[in-house]
């Protein structure tokens, strides 16, 4: 059995950028950035930063790029991917490795509008907008049973 699965918790780059597929799904583009801390031969603590590239696919892409901004904390799981096209221009080969995105969390900014913290991943999507309180106020949970049928995706 072989295995492709990638989980990043990491901030946004960029804004994410939505489009439309010629078959009428939508796809959204984005990056974000992730770094470790480690210490060097020298025994000083050092920081390393990688930048990965990810898309999303339908109702996944549409929630992501209508909530999710530059600066804002994300826990994806998903696979990697590499394509490749030929530069018209140039006759050159080009390659881009990517993550396609499977499930995803918001994750935890302390609630603040444009806070860029960190933390462990959130409650996902869903639970958030189901639930997000209002002005200080507790978490009200339906009473009702929920329907599979009204989940989005």
């Amino acid at each position: 059995m072989y295995l492709n699965k990638v989980i990043l918790y990491g901030n946004l780059t960029r804004d994410p950028e939505l489009k439309a597929l010629p078959g009428g799904s939508q796809v959204a583009n984005f990056g974000i950035a992730t770094n470790r801390s480690f210490k060097g031969k020298d025994g000083q603590r050092q920081e390393s930063t990688e930048f990965h590239n990810l898309v999303a696919f339908g109702r996944t892409a549409e929630v992501i790029a209508q909530y999710c901004k530059k600066g804002r904390p994300i826990f994806v799981e998903g696979r990697i991917t590499t394509r490749s096209w030929d530069d018209k221009e140039t006759g050159k080969k080009n390659y881009r490795t990517e993550i396609v995105i499977e499930n995803f969390q918001f994750g935890a900014d302390g609630g603040k509008p444009g806070a860029t913290g960190g933390g462990a991943p959130a409650a996902s999507y869903d639970e958030q907008a189901a639930a997000a309180p209002k002005g200080g106020d507790e978490i009200q949970y339906p009473d009702e049973e929920i329907n599979p049928e009204d989940i989005p995706f």
